[in-house]
């Protein structure tokens, strides 16, 4: 399953350290180090004691804030996150996208604007 990963500069930057050249790489070309998801999930845990963060994080807790926080508060939509995240079924992504209060307001703010708009 083919997976869409929007690059901000910030990861384009790292690849570049990691793998120059990349953007003409191969797909199936692997650009950065790859460890296992346990050691992924320590370092996760020492970044969390280093800030002062009581809540447990793990590569499955960042998914979740990925989805909900990063895309879904800011319109993007539940198919484009889909695709985003590599699944095949918009079902699973249903399963990550929490309905937020900031999501809500949001959502009826825009409403609301283009609603006003119609009746001017």
């Amino acid at each position: 399953m083919e997976s869409i990963i929007p690059l901000f500069k910030p990861a384009k930057e790292i690849l570049d350290l990691y793998t120059p050249g990349w953007i003409n790489c191969p797909s199936e070309t692997v650009l950065l180090p790859v460890i296992s998801n346990q050691r992924y999930n320590a370092y996760l845990k020492q970044v969390a004691a280093f800030c002062g963060l009581q809540k447990l994080l793990s590569s499955h807790v960042g998914r979740h804030s990925f989805a909900t926080t990063v895309t879904l508060e800011n319109g993007v939509s539940i198919e484009s996150v889909s695709k985003m995240l590599g699944h095949s079924k918009l079902s699973q992504t249903q399963q990550y996208a929490k309905v937020t209060e900031i999501k809500i307001e949001k959502d009826t703010r825009h409403l609301y604007a283009l609603l006003n708009c119609k009746n001017n």
